[in-house]
């Protein structure tokens, strides 16, 4: 499923018209990505919860020169984990 696809979804399921339904998940994604970038953790009971992690310097491999060692520097990376309940339904 794309975008597209579910903002049609959502407007189905909620009677909005796509454009509010637009509005309402670009209102969400925007929300999520703005208490991210601040460092805060967001949870949504029986969904799941969107955190970032830090992760630490590290030396990897050149793909194109296997032999050749490379330093992968520190970052912030978004991650998603899955609520009990959003586990147990596509468990079923």
């Amino acid at each position: 499923m794309n975008k597209a696809e579910l903002i049609a979804n959502i407007a189905e399921k909620t009677g909005f018209t796509k454009k509010d339904a637009e509005r309402a998940l670009n209102a969400m994604m925007d929300s999520i990505k703005d208490e991210l970038v601040k460092g805060e953790k967001v949870q949504l009971v029986g969904f799941g919860t969107f955190e970032v992690r830090n992760r630490k310097e590290r030396t990897g491999r050149n793909p194109r020169n296997p032999k050749e060692e490379i330093a992968i520097p520190a970052s912030k990376a978004p991650v998603f984990k899955a609520g009990k309940s959003l586990k147990e339904a596509v468990n079923e």
